[in-house]
């Protein structure tokens, strides 16, 4: 079955949205809501910020997370989890632009750390980092 509203379309259970209606650093999924927000660590994918939605079957399911290449404004993964990126220290991160799923393998995932609200909103405040 399809369904068509405004600027998103459920085809088969799924909903899509269009590209251009969202804006950078816009949450894409709707049912993060009571989702736990933390920082994961992977021995080989690197560092993910995002909507942890399930680890089951081997993997990792993040909503709307964000790569973190520099996080210069915290001393350890555990810091920058509790307090986020300093405010004026936004411009010097290097965060990726905001995917709305990722499946990380389980067996790469090192740690996944609980972060606070404050934190959520300071990564998600991050401009995306572009290679231009």
């Amino acid at each position: 079955m399809t369904d068509i509203s405004h600027n998103t379309l459920t085809l088969n259970g799924v909903e899509y949205v269009r590209k251009d209606s969202v804006q950078p650093g816009e949450r894409l999924h709707k049912d993060t809501a009571g989702l736990p927000f933390a920082i994961v660590r992977c021995r080989n994918a690197g560092v993910h910020a995002g909507y942890v939605q399930s680890r089951s079957n081997g993997t990792v399911t993040l909503y709307n997370s964000r790569r973190l290449w520099r996080w210069w404004s915290a001393a350890t993964l555990s810091e920058l989890a509790m307090e986020g990126p300093l405010a004026s220290k936004l411009t010097e991160q290097k965060y990726g632009a905001v995917l709305p799923i990722i499946e990380l393998t389980d067996s790469d995932v090192c740690e996944i750390i609980p972060a606070s609200e404050t934190a959520c909103k300071a990564i998600y405040a991050v401009q995306e980092w572009r290679n231009k």
